[in-house]
C-alpha cells in the first residue's frame, strides 16, 4: 500500500489540524477493520442520529459509553460470572470490544439505551447560535431631493 506524507499540509494550512490527523488515522489504520460487535447508523431527523449497537449477552452494567476529545468511545467487558458456567456450544460471542467512533463539530451525545441487546445511542448536532447563519437588514434612506441651480457661483469676501 502507498503510503503518503501529510506533513506539508501542517505547513501550509492554519486550523485544519483536525483534518489532517483524521487523514493520518485513516491512512495508517490497518486494512483489517473490527467487526465486532455489528452496529447501524441511521439518521432520526436533519441534525439527529442514532447508533445501534448488537450488544447480546452483555448487561447494562457490562456497557460503557463515553465521549472524549471529539470522539464516542463504546466499550463492553462482560463481568467473571461466566467462569463457572460450562457451555456444550458457544455460538453468542461476549468478548471484550471497544468503538470508537469520531464526532463532527457541535454533535453531542443526548443520550443512550439498552434495550432487547441492542445499545441505542442517540446524536444531535447543536450549532451554536453565533455559528448560524443570519439575515441582515438593509437600510433604506428617504431620497434626497437634489436641484441644480443654474447660476454663477457667487463667492463671499
Amino acid at each position: 500500500m502507498r503510503s503518503f506524507d501529510l506533513s506539508p499540509l501542517y505547513r501550509a494550512t492554519v486550523g485544519f489540524d483536525q483534518i489532517a490527523d483524521m487523514m493520518d488515522r485513516v491512512m495508517s489504520a490497518e486494512t483489517a477493520t473490527p467487526t465486532y460487535p455489528p452496529y447501524n447508523i441511521e439518521k432520526t431527523a436533519d441534525d439527529g442520529w442514532r447508533i445501534s449497537v448488537a450488544v447480546a449477552g452483555f448487561s447494562a452494567d457490562d456497557l460503557s459509553v463515553e465521549t472524549r476529545d471529539s470522539a464516542l468511545l463504546i466499550s463492553g467487558r462482560k463481568s467473571d460470572d461466566e467462569a463457572e458456567r460450562k457451555f456444550l456450544h458457544r455460538g453468542i460471542a461476549t468478548r471484550a470490544f471497544e468503538r470508537r467512533f469520531t464526532l463532527a463539530d457541535h454533535v453531542r451525545v443526548t443520550g443512550a439505551s439498552h434495550v432487547d441487546g441492542m445499545l441505542n445511542i442517540d446524536l444531535v448536532r447543536e450549532v451554536p447560535e453565533a455559528l448560524k447563519p443570519r439575515r441582515i437588514a438593509i437600510e433604506t434612506q428617504p431620497a434626497v431631493d437634489t436641484e441644480v441651480v443654474e447660476g454663477k457661483a457667487e463667492t463671499v469676501n
